[in-house]
């Protein structure tokens, strides 16, 4: 039989560790921060450059999925008549206005690369959308060029001179892009911006150049998703 000062004991011990399993929180509900963690998208990072919509929800897009496979990429928007050339990290490195493919259209016409050009008509001359890999190379000239589309004969180069009636050179300095549809197909960039920044981005590596569509969405072409909503959608609960 327990005696009165045992009692008492017993009685301030039972007291004071219920005092203290009051005080302390359960470890259920600790907060785990290595759990649930928000990820926020990767962008690309364009600077004081102002990309279309589309210009930007794709170079996004190829950021944050890696579609780029960790090569520089290239960004061309037919519609805007603009390049833009980042690094492999998604940076820009430089942006400039583009002549392209004569013809609006995103679909080459079947074996066009074998044909001369002289037998190429007006209609027929289009700059192809799609995802393409390039590399540098030397054309029969023996200038440097960015081999875009083999197949087609898609190339990216300095601006030729064309004819007289042509003015590619004058075209590309003014500020509107409704002029700028003069090629055979292939993208012409200033010389010296492809002497700066396309030749040194891609030199001793491939990379990725993505042409905007103009008749069909960037999502049917290259299979995009908005990187806000994907974020969303990857940090939701459960």
């Amino acid at each position: 039989m327990m005696g009165k000062g045992e009692l008492v004991l017993c009685l301030l011990l039972s007291c004071l560790a219920g005092q203290s399993a009051v005080g302390a929180e359960p470890a259920a509900q600790q907060p785990d921060l290595a759990i649930g963690s928000a990820k926020e998208p990767k962008r690309a990072q364009f600077g004081q450059e102002l990309p279309s919509q589309v210009a930007r929800h794709v170079a996004d897009w190829a950021v944050d999925s890696g579609d780029h496979g960790g090569m520089p990429f290239v960004i061309v928007d037919k519609v805007d008549a603009k390049v833009f050339v980042f690094d492999a990290k998604g940076q820009l490195r430089g942006a400039a206005s583009a002549l392209l493919g004569l013809a609006i259209g995103d679909d080459a016409v079947p074996g066009i690369g074998q044909r001369p050009l002289s037998s190429i008509r007006p209609e027929e001359r289009t700059t192809s959308a799609g995802r393409f890999v390039a590399s540098l190379d030397r054309n029969l000239q023996g200038k440097e060029i960015l081999w875009v589309d083999y197949d087609t004969a898609i190339s990216m180069h300095p601006v030729v001179a064309g004819s007289v009636k042509e003015r590619r050179a004058d075209r590309l300095s003014t500020p509107s892009p409704k002029d700028n549809r003069i090629s055979y197909g292939c993208i012409n960039v200033p010389f010296s911006f492809f002497l700066s920044v396309v030749s040194p981005a891609f030199t001793g590596t491939d990379g990725i150049v993505y042409v905007l569509p103009e008749t069909r969405s960037a999502r049917q072409v290259f299979g995009t998703y908005d990187v806000e909503e994907h974020a969303r959608a990857r940090n939701a609960p459960g």
